[in-house]
């Protein structure tokens, strides 16, 4: 594996969250893009309170940052593919303009995840009609990220009805390989299943984006048991970035470079900026990047790794 093939980015949501606007609302755009030069990252992904592209264009470009990506909720069966694919190609403007490389979606259709619902025992199902229309549309959607040079990649996620494996495999088996692809989220598929490397190792070359998000299993065994919402869950604490969590990212990481993985490596932790400082964490989780996953390999990918 050459040392250009991955990309290594730090998420915004560690220092300002868009289910949660008031979290964090101090932190600026200029802060966060300096913190994540401090901590060594190549990139970032678009955050809800980013400004438009020759703004955002200028401040990446005088600190050499990139774009890996934005967010986008679709809501295909709720409101239909024509609406749909009006507000994606918006969304997927904007991320040409900012020479992003896929287009992250997440179809939010019943999700509970901004509600106070019980993220453990009462997330939502669709029916087989709206899995056959859910998937034809994200063929469509897909169709539409190429016109911009873009890839869809699909984020799986707690509170929707695309969270489990079973579920991401329903997707996956239904959906065009050519025109949909997906995000692997190790902190999402952990806290849904207890298990990260089965998907991973299942759907391995549908996989053209990746989270490395952690998890304290203390803080999740107690929100199960109390049956939090996501939103609750998270500001207790169950994600953390990797490194101060549960999962080994050793065996993840090396099955990635195994099977010739080319693209980002996104860390990605809600967590309240008051409680866990971004910078503090940023740089945590990098200690452990370089000491845990880079040393033992290649020494080309660190030097790419720190290269600016």
């Amino acid at each position: 594996m050459s040392n250009q093939d991955i990309l290594w980015g730090i998420a915004p949501i560690g220092w300002r969250n868009d289910d949660i606007p008031e979290i964090g609302k101090e932190n600026t755009l200029s802060h966060l893009l300096s913190d994540i030069v401090v901590a060594g990252f190549q990139g970032t992904e678009v955050g809800g309170f980013f400004p438009e592209p020759k703004i955002l264009n200028k401040e990446l470009n005088l600190r050499n940052l990139k774009i890996a990506g934005k967010w986008f909720s679709s809501f295909i069966i709720r409101d239909g593919l024509e609406e749909a694919a009006k507000e994606f190609h918006q969304h997927c403007a904007y991320l040409q303009e900012v020479n992003a490389s896929v287009a992250v979606l997440s179809e939010q259709t019943y999700s509970i995840q901004g509600t106070e619902k019980n993220v453990f025992g009462e997330k939502p199902y669709f029916t087989d009609g709206e899995w056959d229309v859910l998937c034809e549309g994200l063929n469509e959607l897909g169709k539409i990220a190429e016109q911009y040079n873009l890839k869809l990649v699909f984020h799986h996620h707690m509170g929707t009805c695309v969270q489990t494996l079973e579920e991401i495999n329903r997707l996956m088996e239904n959906t065009d390989p050519n025109h949909v692809h997906l995000l692997y989220d190790t902190g999402h598929i952990y806290v849904s299943d207890g298990d990260y490397m089965s998907l991973l190792i299942k759907h391995i070359d549908r996989i053209k984006h990746v989270h490395f998000k952690d998890s304290r299993q203390e803080v999740l065994n107690q929100c199960k048991e109390i049956g939090r919402s996501f939103l609750q869950s998270f500001l207790n604490g169950m994600f953390t970035v990797p490194g101060d969590g549960c999962i080994d990212f050793t065996e993840v990481y090396q099955f990635l470079l195994d099977h010739n993985y080319k693209g980002w490596i996104v860390i990605e932790a809600e967590q309240d900026p008051a409680i866990a400082h971004p910078l503090e964490y940023a740089l945590l989780t990098r200690k452990y990047i370089d000491e845990k996953l880079l040393k033992t390999k290649d020494e080309s990918l660190k030097t790419n790794f720190m290269k600016r």
